[in-house]
């Protein structure tokens, strides 16, 4: 599936800025499974300095840095991306969940050890644990446990918009049981993590119009957020979605991975002045005929 993305972000601040850095990770990630055909990125106003880099998880960064007085900002990202992932293994052909940190460890593992612990948004503590330990009982595979566990946030956990925020922990979203993709993805990934499997939070964006007679996918019109598994040496990640309770096939479009959100978040930075500000951020992915 070929789909063409646009991502509109803007900052209208009540003063002026007088001095802007921000980090921006909102190029689609080349992979396997997902080829970049295009992208660009514009602002306005334009940066006076840029640089193009790769960060710790091999995801493409920019730096922009702007030493323009300006009351607004914008940022327009562009891309054309092809996504055909392949299917995922049979659950019960997959490694012991408690076989996976030993493996992790391994030399031909050197970067995946990192996901086994806890990181500032995804920290694992005993009501994280509490909750992972239903999905691994003795004997569990890793992509079975991942699935229900993944199956049961879909099922248990409301989408609610408003009531999270970035600092929300995964013990306050436990309780609240409700939340939005980041809330679910940064619950999954501290279970997973908590039961030794290696997890990722992976960025991204979701198909906005679904196939005919399917359900609106939760989490469309915006940045989106799920997890990837670590299923050992031979088979690598898996990409689970439990906001909408789907393994991830070619509905999805990942711009990078980290540890969690802090990791990855599409624009963040630093700035000079500007006082409050008011942020609008519109997403579209829009599927692509070969003709398109």
């Amino acid at each position: 599936m070929k789909y063409a993305l646009r991502h509109v972000t803007t900052y209208a601040y009540e003063s002026q800025v007088d001095l802007a850095s921000h980090l921006l990770h909102l190029s689609p990630r080349a992979m396997p499974g997902q080829t970049v055909l295009t992208q660009a990125i514009t602002t306005d106003p334009a940066p006076d300095r840029i640089a193009i880099g790769i960060d710790h998880f091999g995801n493409d960064v920019r730096w922009l840095f702007l030493e323009t007085p300006h009351q607004r900002f914008s940022v327009s990202a562009r891309a054309v991306v092809e996504v055909d992932r392949s299917p995922p293994p049979d659950a019960a052909v997959t490694p012991l969940a408690t076989s996976l940190a030993a493996l992790a460890s391994g030399a031909a593992a050197t970067d995946v050890a990192e996901f086994l612990f806890d990181s500032p948004l995804a920290p694992t503590d005993s009501t994280v644990a509490d909750f992972a330990v239903r999905f691994f009982p003795p004997g569990t595979t890793t992509l079975a446990g991942a699935l229900a566990m993944m199956h049961a946030i879909h099922q248990e956990f409301a989408f609610r918009a408003g009531v999270t925020s970035v600092a929300t922990t995964v013990a306050q979203i436990l309780k609240l049981r409700a939340g939005v993709c980041q809330d679910f993805s940064h619950l999954m990934v501290a279970s997973l993590r908590v039961a030794g499997v290696p997890a990722r939070y992976v960025s991204g964006y979701i198909r906005t119009r679904p196939p005919p007679g399917a359900p609106r996918r939760l989490g469309a019109d915006q940045s989106h957020a799920w997890v990837a598994a670590w299923l050992g040496p031979d088979l690598g990640w898996v990409e689970l979605d439990p906001t909408n309770g789907l393994i991830v096939k070619d509905e999805h479009v990942v711009l990078g991975w980290g540890r969690d959100f802090a990791d990855v978040s599409p624009l963040r930075g630093f700035i000079l002045g500007g006082g409050r500000h008011r942020l609008t951020v519109g997403v579209d992915i829009d599927p692509m005929t070969d003709a398109a």
